[in-house]
């Protein structure tokens, strides 16, 4: 069977598209540079995507159905199977579809308020309230959130590690968070509905000898790879993700005027890849989008 002339070139519209805006952002791509790759009209464009923003849901609608699919799935399962099928089947999908979820990491919000947004809405709560369990408390359902986005982020933010890789040290960071908690963790600070959490008075101060194992962060090595003092040279450069964090804890409360070294070559590495737009990499490094201009266009 040979394939349908209009839907080749459906298919064809949306990878030049996936490549140009990957390239250049969606805001930043014309109709006319899609039509020019293909040799194909403004016209022909419109005749199979009215507006652009239909381009843009329909690079997410394959996304979308396969999570819709995977909720499904999980629905009728018991509570602690259904779980873990949302979690580990939710983390396969961003990781098939991690090409076009980087890409649209920033742009997606520019779907409006449609049938696709609705969807994205619907899928979102219903693996939340799969996760959290029948008749969840706020800690559980705090958690199946959080859960959702260790199982979300770091496929955009680590683009240079492989997906096997990814997924162990994401599943990890999950089953870490919903570990239960220790009995003496459960029986010590408690809470109620009108005043929130209480410490016991006689407890003393939480420190890493009274905080349960599952829940300390662990500690930080400092290695070649990391960047080491000594003239250590790093063979892999960081993320945006790990420059801010970095950033984040050493920095005084407020914006700071400029980029150190490393914040600035991660800056321009995740710009000049096209995977993250200056608003992204502004609110990861804690700075304006003036401070970022600045730096991008600096020689």
């Amino acid at each position: 069977m040979t394939a349908d002339p209009a839907d080749d070139t459906r298919t064809r519209i949306l990878r030049a598209a996936l490549d140009l805006f990957a390239e250049h952002g969606y805001q930043r791509t014309s109709l006319r540079q899609i039509g020019e790759r293909l040799r194909l009209t403004k016209t022909a464009i419109l005749y199979h995507f009215p507006a652009k923003e239909h381009l843009l849901a329909a690079l997410v609608e394959p996304l979308v159905a396969d999570l819709e699919a995977l909720l499904d799935s999980a629905q009728s399962q018991p509570t602690e199977r259904a779980r873990w099928t949302v979690l580990e089947g939710w983390l396969d999908i961003m990781l098939a579809h991690r090409r076009p979820l980087g890409m649209l990491f920033h742009d997606i919000a520019l779907i409006g308020r449609g049938d696709t947004y609705h969807r994205l809405m619907e899928v979102a709560m219903r693996a939340n309230d799969l996760i959290a369990g029948p008749n969840a408390g706020r800690r559980e359902r705090v958690l199946a959130v959080q859960a959702v986005g260790a199982c979300s982020d770091p496929v955009v933010f680590f683009t240079d590690v492989s997906d096997e890789v990814l997924r162990a040290d994401m599943l990890d960071g999950a089953r870490r968070l919903l570990a239960p908690l220790p009995a003496d963790a459960a029986t010590g600070p408690h809470e109620d509905a009108a005043t929130g959490p209480h410490e016991d008075a006689t407890a003393g101060p939480r420190t890493a000898a009274t905080i349960p194992p599952s829940r300390r962060e662990p500690p930080t090595h400092t290695t070649a790879r990391d960047g080491a003092p000594g003239g250590a040279i790093p063979t892999t450069p960081p993320s945006v993700a790990g420059v801010a964090g970095t950033a984040s804890r050493r920095r005084r409360p407020g914006r700071p005027p400029a980029l150190g070294r490393e914040q600035v070559e991660a800056a321009r590495r995740m710009h000049a890849a096209g995977t993250h737009s200056v608003d992204a990499i502004a609110a990861a490094l804690g700075v304006s989008r003036a401070t970022v201009y600045r730096h991008l266009t600096a020689q």
